[in-house]
């Protein structure tokens, strides 16, 4: 807050103020008894009460004084009295507990507040209140009562209605009694008690509205209608980061690596005045469930109870969150107006984007989201917009949201130190047939950063170590000249039902992928393709180890009743025949990168070993007969491209 400005003065007037009243209801609790200065004291029994844009409305008889030994259900009350309209928070509400027939003491300073065209005067200020408890038999009553929940009816006003935003003919429309949750308690037949829940509950369409309401506690009473836009996982430990209020996170610590995975479904949703939220339902016990949400729930319309705010975030405090709201923006359809009538909608051009977004999440034992799996799909929904991997490398924005469709050719997990191999990103190299078909200006593979916030189902990565897949990356994100999955990016295996609509060619690859070759232009942790001549060998970093033929372990040891035979732990048995393995570190000469020194790093697999290997046990391992060697096309990857030494450092690798 500005030093000085409204703001924090505002502030501060408020902390004195909470001060007070804690400080007020602290002495009376202490004392055990109502102060003992009367003046200025108002009298009030409660005759009724109901909620009002979370403020509790109650409506009061005057009393000239608290009848002392009655209780306030024996009370006479003289008709003439006046009517009085006493307006309580939510916070003061919670501490007083009132009921019907409750006699209330409100202490100066309350203010009185008389209304044009309005004969019930408006009782304001009411922080120091206090109910009486005037005998034992009402004591006895509050116990019982205190037992069980008040249940308060609850108008919804809406926003248009307050600022007189509606049309006449509406205004009767918004007053009935369709607005009003009634949720005082009522005796139902045995049939209405085998309806749904949700079904004896009003349904509103702004979400707006009902945070409005029913403020951030929760939605008991009511349900809003919403259209599902994504369905995505966050894993536990993205929610607890995303969600904290200051130092002191909203959730406990997330446990991580557990199994199940302790990831939870989360739903993306818009109404029809194109607010979104995102909702945080339940944790999932596999993450492979996701790929059937996806399915089943993206686009359809669904009803949300039982929910509670977890937090208001704006634009630049989530920006994975607003980058994905970006790429819905605007709406396919017009959207409703606020304090218009139901029909009018207004045009989608010109529209800003949102600015804020409420994070809701689901309350225990509550129904929380009602899907209408059956209902076609609604007319606000936005598929992803599939594109081509020449299209979106050609586009401008930073952190824009892109879906595509693409073959995954090598796999590599980034090293990092001090870093637990479950959090470490993965690097996949990609290509499709609109990259294969270019000739020059743009690579024919590209890497895709797979974070550690970006939830992989099961599915997906026993398909990428089985071999190449086709997978459909959805809401990823392109920027700076990199693709990127991060929370709220979805890999599929299968193609979207609706993907077909954005145009997008998804044709699959007919001959062989081909690879860049190694150039000037050539970056670290790419894929290429080499080919040179064999200049040397580096003989001190070549080694050879022993793996047993059985099971490919590489630690092999002695045995300890022969020391001339190898033993392998992991089979527990005498390896007889082991297998070789050996690396060896070439340097080529290049005519793409003739002044660079290239030097490959070569395992067993791969053609290069295979070759030089074969040279180098018929010469008895003289490096003279492997020199001048022509190799090529090999795949690499490169590892680094360092520019003061001219030197470029490869690895030869295995497409899958």
């Amino acid at each position: 807050l500005c030093r000085g400005g409204l703001a924090e003065r505002l502030c501060r007037l408020q902390n004195r103020e909470r001060s007070a009243i804690s400080f007020w209801r602290h002495q009376c609790i202490s004392d055990d008894k109502i102060p003992s200065d009367k003046s200025g004291i108002l009298i009030v029994k409660i005759l009724e009460i109901f909620e009002e844009c979370t403020i509790q409305v109650a409506i009061c008889q005057q009393l000239e004084q608290s009848p002392v030994t009655l209780s306030p259900e024996d009370a006479v009350i003289n008709a003439e009295e006046p009517i009085l309209k006493v307006l309580f928070t939510r916070e003061t509400a919670a501490h007083l507990k009132s009921r019907p027939q409750d006699v209330i003491h409100i202490y100066p300073p309350w203010q009185k507040l008389l209304l044009q065209n309005a004969d019930v005067p408006v009782i304001m200020n009411t922080y120091f209140s206090q109910k009486v408890l005037l005998s034992e038999h009402s004591e006895a009553r509050e116990k019982t009562y205190g037992l069980t929940k008040m249940l308060i009816r609850k108008n919804i006003i809406s926003l248009a209605q307050t600022f007189r935003l509606d049309d006449l003919d509406d205004k009767l429309h918004q007053e009935s009694s369709d607005n009003q949750v009634a949720c005082a308690p009522q005796i139902h037949n045995n049939d209405d008690s085998k309806q749904h829940p949700l079904a004896l509950s009003a349904v509103n369409d702004s979400l707006l509205e009902m945070v409005e309401s029913q403020g951030a506690v929760g939605w008991r009473e009511v349900q809003v209608r919403v259209v599902i836009q994504r369905v995505y996982c966050l894993p536990a430990r993205e929610w607890c980061r995303s969600h904290t209020q200051g130092n002191k996170p909203l959730c406990a610590t997330p446990v991580m690596n557990s199994d199940p995975p302790n990831v939870r479904l989360c739903l993306l949703v818009q109404d029809a005045y194109g607010m979104f939220s995102e909702v945080q339902l339940q944790s999932l016990s596999s993450t492979d469930d996701v790929e059937q949400y996806c399915r089943r729930w993206e686009g359809k319309s669904c009803c949300l109870a039982g929910m509670k705010i977890l937090q208001r975030t704006t634009r630049g405090r989530a920006l994975g969150l607003f980058s994905l709201i970006d790429s819905l923006w605007p709406p396919v359809v017009p959207l409703k107006v606020p304090g218009q009538s139901q029909d009018s909608e207004m045009m989608t051009t010109n529209l800003p984007p949102p600015s804020f977004c409420y994070i809701l999440t689901v309350q225990s034992g509550e129904i929380h989201v009602e899907v209408d799996e059956e209902e076609q799909i609604s007319n606000l929904y936005q598929p992803p917009a599939v594109h081509g991997l020449k299209e979106i490398l050609r586009i401008d924005g930073c952190n824009e949201r892109c879906s595509f469709w693409a073959q995954v050719l090598y796999q590599r997990l980034q090293t990092k130190h001090n870093v637990p191999i479950d959090q470490r990103d993965i690097l996949l190299f990609v290509t499709d047939s609109t990259l294969q078909n270019v000739v020059h200006g743009i690579p024919k593979v590209v890497a895709v950063s797979v974070t550690a916030s970006c939830v992989l189902s099961m599915q997906i990565r026993e398909a990428l170590s089985a071999g190449s897949r086709l997978v459909f990356f959805k809401d990823a994100l392109w920027g700076n000249g990199r693709i990127i999955c991060v929370e709220r990016t979805v890999l599929l295996l299968q193609k979207p039902l609706l993907c077909l609509a954005a145009g997008a060619d998804l044709s699959e690859l007919t001959g062989p992928v081909r690879l860049d070759e190694l150039d000037s232009t050539t970056q670290a942790n790419s894929v290429c393709a080499l080919r040179g001549t064999v200049v040397g060998v580096n003989e001190s970093t070549a080694f050879s180890w022993p793996t047993c033929d059985r099971c490919g372990n590489g630690k092999l040891e002695l045995c300890p009743q022969d020391r001339e035979l190898l033993y392998c732990n992991q089979c527990s048995e005498v390896v007889t025949t082991p297998v070789l393995k050996m690396q060896l570190e070439v340097f080529l000469s290049c005519p793409s990168r003739s002044q660079s020194t290239v030097k490959v790093k070569v395992w067993q697999r791969p053609a290069l070993f295979v070759l030089l290997t074969m040279l180098l046990f018929l010469q008895t391992y003289e490096v003279q007969s492997v020199l001048g060697k022509e190799v090529g096309l090999l795949n690499c990857y490169v590892h680094s491209v360092t520019s003061q030494s001219n030197c470029v450092a490869l690895e030869e690798i295995v497409l899958l």
